[in-house]
């Protein structure tokens, strides 16, 4: 650990000796470290994780469909129209 910059952080992690094998083999055989290969993987993972999570994937058809609705949004309907009624009534007792 004497070789750490202020910007790194160490993890330690606990590894069954089975898994660390293979990932010492797959880490050999990119030419990697057991480290840069963990955390490359790791990396890699975290990202599809955040990008599923994160990010809405439509087709073409469904985004279509949203662009006509924000271009031309429907009337608002009665439950709508109650909410706005309500909402400037709070805001008018304020003043």
């Amino acid at each position: 650990m004497a070789n750490t910059t202020p910007n790194d952080t160490p993890v330690k992690a606990r590894l069954v000796a089975l898994v660390k094998d293979t990932l010492q083999k797959a880490a050999d055989l990119t030419g990697a470290t057991l480290n840069q290969f963990i955390v490359h993987a790791q990396v890699k993972e975290a990202q599809k994780v955040i990008n599923t999570e994160q990010v809405i994937h439509l087709s073409p058809q469904d985004a279509d469909r949203i662009f006509s609705l924000i271009e031309n949004p429907p009337a608002p309907n009665k439950h709508l129209q109650e909410a706005i009624q309500r909402h400037q009534a709070f805001f008018s007792e304020k003043d």
